[in-house]
């Protein structure tokens, strides 16, 4: 062999490409984060250094494993397709739609998404958020609807692929709200199409941590998802309430996982907010993370590492990623991520008994007027227990929220009656399916930060 051709050889095998390590669902170190709500921005509409950048700038990041892209939003839009909201990135307004259709024209970020996937990672299409119109009012629909997400999103192929050329790894279910009908239809459907791919794909899901999931427990029980990635956060078994075992639940979803889900490797990650502005309870600075990941491994194999919302959230916290990363794949979980309140990590743990998912609101119904109580603005973040007024009545907020009206499709506000009657109610934060995730902000004054929050 002559001499010259033994280096051209060294470097097909050594090059950088050929050291990619090829995504593995089976470990337990993988790290999610959700891209696409520019979740940071819409909370810090004046700090535009830090919003939401293209999805390939954080594919240099060797930290994230799996991107979902959020959202979405729509099942059924205008000309029978669905939408999507892509917050600063991709719209409609700046972007184009596809004609008689809603759905916006994203295909510039086809070469973005494929850099990622070439680099190890995943990257997959979420359904829903908090305040999306992701709902099915029959099977019929849910088997439909399967064969529009493959040809849109997947392997099939259409005119009015959003990605264009891009071919994402499968799907994330982020459903807060409606009935569960048509869904296992969906899935199964959906499934047998991906099986019939030449490549894998993914279903995940992000079930909020009460145990079973109001809006899709009943699906995640029908259908074999590969992982689920549980919110532990906007709720009592959020991560802040770690040390209470009457309210931290990972070993119920463990269970779950190797008792009643029909993939007996289904994993459970994690969920957890990359910043405390990125969800209205639950996060927890990385140092206090770590150790939650050590002992929550320790202990479950079902773990299969963490999921963050979001990716904006994570690098204006001093790339809470990073240091996420580093405690799953056995660091000290040191850097990134402020300060927070939590108290310390019990010495031991059993497995939480608290399954109940029953939402408990309590009001105290008097002749009070509702003085002193202002009235809603859709520019105003509210947490659990904070009250307005809105259209004649006081409501009260069961968890964090923004831009979600009073009766309005995200049940975040509980009617406490007619201001002429309402006395200043007190409330208990719902054990049941609690804080919407993703909640979306519609800032008027701000069109190009509209973000929809898991």
């Amino acid at each position: 062999m002559p001499r010259s051709v033994i280096p051209v050889l060294l470097l097909m095998l050594y090059s950088p490409r050929s050291l990619v390590s090829a995504f593995d669902m089976s470990l337990n170190t993988n790290l999610a984060v959700y891209w696409g709500q520019n979740s940071y921005g819409a909370t810090n509409p004046s700090d535009t250094a830090n919003w939401q950048q293209p999805i390939s700038f954080y594919c240099q990041d060797d930290s994230v494993d799996i991107i979902p892209i959020a959202f979405v939003d729509q099942f059924v839009s205008t000309g029978g397709l669905p939408s999507v909201n892509l917050a600063n990135t991709c719209s409609t307004s700046d972007n184009g739609a596809f004609p008689g259709t809603a759905l916006p024209n994203c295909a510039f970020l086809a070469s973005d998404i494929q850099t990622c996937q070439a680099k190890g990672k995943i990257v997959t299409i979420s359904l829903g958020g908090a305040t999306g119109a992701a709902f099915f009012t029959s099977d019929a629909e849910g088997e439909a609807f399967a064969q529009t997400i493959w040809d849109l999103f997947l392997g099939g192929s259409s005119n009015t692929r959003p990605f264009g050329s891009a071919v994402l790894d499968g799907i994330d279910m982020d459903i807060e709200g409606g009935s569960q009908t048509g869904f296992t239809a969906f899935l199964t459907t959906l499934r047998q199409l991906m099986n019939s791919g030449s490549k894998s794909y993914y279903i995940t899901a992000a079930p909020q941590c009460p145990y079973p999931d109001a809006y899709i427990g009943n699906t995640l029980n029908a259908v074999p998802f590969d992982a689920v990635f549980v919110q532990f956060y906007n709720n009592y078994c959020g991560l802040t309430n770690y040390n209470n075992t009457n309210a931290w639940n990972f070993g119920t979803w463990d269970n779950w996982a190797k008792t009643v889900s029909p993939n007996a490797q289904v994993k459970v990650f994690i969920g957890a907010p990359a910043s405390s502005s990125a969800a209205g309870s639950g996060y927890v600075d990385s140092s206090t993370m770590a150790a939650i990941i050590d002992q929550t491994r320790s202990e479950y194999t079902s773990f299969g590492g963490m999921m963050l919302w979001d990716m904006s959230q994570a690098y204006a916290n001093n790339h809470y990623n990073a240091a996420v990363k580093e405690a799953l794949t056995g660091g000290s979980g040191g850097g990134g991520g402020g300060a927070t309140t939590t108290t310390g990590l019990p010495v031991t743990s059993t497995t939480p008994t608290r399954t109940s998912t029953t939402a408990t609101t309590t009001s105290t119904a008097g002749s009070s007027s509702c003085a002193g109580i202002t009235p809603w603005q859709s520019d105003v973040a509210y947490v659990g227990g904070d009250q307005v007024t809105y259209n004649g009545d006081l409501w009260s907020a069961r968890w964090w929220t923004y831009d979600d009206v009073p009766g309005g499709p995200a049940g975040v506000w509980v009617d406490e009656g007619s201001c002429s009657t309402a006395a200043t109610a007190e409330i208990v934060l719902p054990s049941s399916p609690g804080g919407a995730a993703q909640v979306t902000f519609a800032i008027p004054s701000y069109p190009a930060i509209i973000s929809s929050v898991p």
